[in-house]
């Protein structure tokens, strides 16, 4: 089904998907090996990145509601990015790397969160019959344009060094402003639907801010590990994709499932399937078996990102900047404690990967409370 006015908002989703598949397994090897920073520097310059992105999109997020056209808002984030990419290219310390690492990620979240609320004004509007579907389908389209982005990243890199994939980070960006700059916002006839509606629960929110605490652990600390083991920055890279290409599909299904099955029931078993990969991850980090477990995470990760997505905001239908913006908040805080606990345990170990165990078996636990106790609680209009 065609709806109408769509493309450009799934079009920008992609060129942000690729914007962060393109320089995040490359960031972290680039800190460490050519910068020269050490693990406890990457901790620290990225969780002050986190910081700022967390404060400018909770801040955003809230007050976007008041403001009737919200292109404007990831615009201007997409051109504080690219400003912050070309610094970026001149980092040869601790310092320079840190201010342009804020300037070129913080204003990132502005997009993703912005692109999301006028998503769901727009499909409301335009189909409101498929409105949740194609908000998991905008999701997917991330993920289609990270995945894209993994392979321009390592191709880039190969190429031409860790300077392709900053160019090729700001050519993303680049294409997002043209495509906001042309976008007609659906600005009225947005009425949230009732049906859509779920109780909200801060419980279930912090059980999903734990689990993307272990994602985040995962995302920063995987490429990490694996180039510490086989040498390779470039198998970084191949091993994201072989997670990305499967993401589209296990969304979707994802999606018809949750509606189906229930929300909570669905993350509890992707949760599971986590556990399991991290376990592989930690106490037997071979690379027939690292592969193999990709498409496996690949549906936690799907799961998480959209149906966890949309379990957020739909707690939230009537403000939906804060809606999205509280989501991209929980991942960011996620991030921030996900990147500092490691710290406790030395090296690039395998064993990193114990902590985000732990935390998928805290998470499973309070999703269970959430699950005995949803059919009592009431919908917010917060």
């Amino acid at each position: 089904m065609r709806i109408p006015g769509s493309w450009r908002l799934f079009t920008a989703m992609l060129a942000y998907g690729c914007a962060q598949g393109i320089l995040r397994p490359m960031n972290a090897i680039y800190l460490a090996q050519h910068v020269g920073l050490t693990k406890l520097q990457v901790s620290v310059l990225v969780s002050v990145s986190l910081l700022t992105d967390m404060a400018v999109t909770l801040g955003t997020g809230i007050a976007s509601d008041r403001v009737r056209h919200k292109r404007t808002l990831p615009i201007l984030a997409a051109v504080l990015c690219m400003a912050g990419l070309l610094w970026y290219l001149h980092a040869d310390s601790f310092l320079t790397a840190l201010g342009a690492m804020v300037l070129a990620t913080s204003p990132a979240g502005v997009i993703m969160g912005q692109l999301f609320a006028m998503a769901r004004s727009h499909f409301t509007v335009e189909a409101p019959a498929i409105a949740e579907m194609a908000i998991v389908w905008l999701r997917a389209m991330m993920s289609c344009g990270f995945f894209l982005g993994l392979l321009l990243g390592a191709e880039l890199f190969t190429a031409v060094s860790f300077a392709g994939v900053l160019w090729g980070n700001f050519v993303s960006y680049a294409l997002i402003l043209l495509l906001l700059a042309g976008y007609r916002e659906r600005t009225s006839g947005y009425r949230p639907l009732p049906q859509s509606a779920i109780p909200f629960q801060w419980i279930g929110i912090f059980a999903l801010l734990i689990l993307l605490c272990g994602d985040a652990i995962r995302g920063l600390y995987f490429p990490l590990v694996v180039d510490a083991l086989y040498h390779s920055p470039a198998l970084v890279s191949h091993l994201w994709s072989v997670q990305a290409i499967f993401e589209l599909l296990w969304m979707t299904v994802a999606g018809y499932a949750a509606a189906r099955y229930g929300t909570v029931r669905v993350i509890r078993i992707a949760a599971a399937l986590g556990f399991g990969v991290y376990a592989v991850y930690a106490l037997h980090p071979a690379l027939p078996w690292l592969v193999a477990m990709q498409p496996v995470h690949s549906f936690y990760v799907s799961v998480l990102y959209s149906v966890g997505m949309s379990y957020v905001q739909r707690m939230f239908l009537t403000r939906t900047g804060f809606g999205s913006s509280l989501y991209l908040f929980l991942s960011q805080t996620a991030s921030l404690l996900g990147y500092l606990t490691p710290n406790l345990i030395p090296g690039y170990s395998p064993h990193i990967f114990f902590v985000p165990m732990g935390l998928v078996v805290v998470s499973s636990l309070l999703l269970g409370w959430v699950k005995e106790h949803e059919q009592t609680a009431k919908p917010t209009e917060a």
